[in-house]
């Protein structure tokens, strides 16, 4: 099950990157969007460690998935009020679009888990 460690490892190394970013927003911003972002990252990851121990993974990714998209937005949203400089917005898209590939293929491959075994 690589699939699930890599997109939580991922998804923390994003935070560890990220985190430190959303501490010098402008205080415009910093508790609005620098608070959203953090806590949606955050309620990310929730849902990922909650799929690598439950047995119905697939509600838990899709919905990691759907916030994940959230959070693109929110991360674009952040570059266009100039609270994060296109340098740092085009690392984060990276890093995100990472975390979504490996959302993608966890969904990928229990998908192929449930499938109905051959007799």
């Amino acid at each position: 099950m690589p699939q699930e460690v890599d997109a939580i490892t991922k998804l923390y190394d994003y935070l560890l990157w990220m985190i430190p970013k959303l501490e010098k927003f402008p205080r415009s911003q910093k508790f609005m969007l620098a608070d959203r972002i953090e806590s949606l990252a955050l309620d990310i990851l929730d849902l990922l460690i909650e799929a690598a121990y439950s047995r119905k993974k697939d509600d838990l990714l899709r919905r990691a998935n759907l916030q994940l998209e959230k959070l693109r937005y929110l991360v674009r949203l952040a570059k266009d009020l100039k609270a994060i400089n296109l340098k740092s917005y085009e690392q984060s898209a990276r890093l995100i679009d990472g975390i979504g590939t490996s959302i993608g293929g966890w969904l990928k491959f229990t998908a192929r888990e449930n499938l109905p075994k051959p007799v």
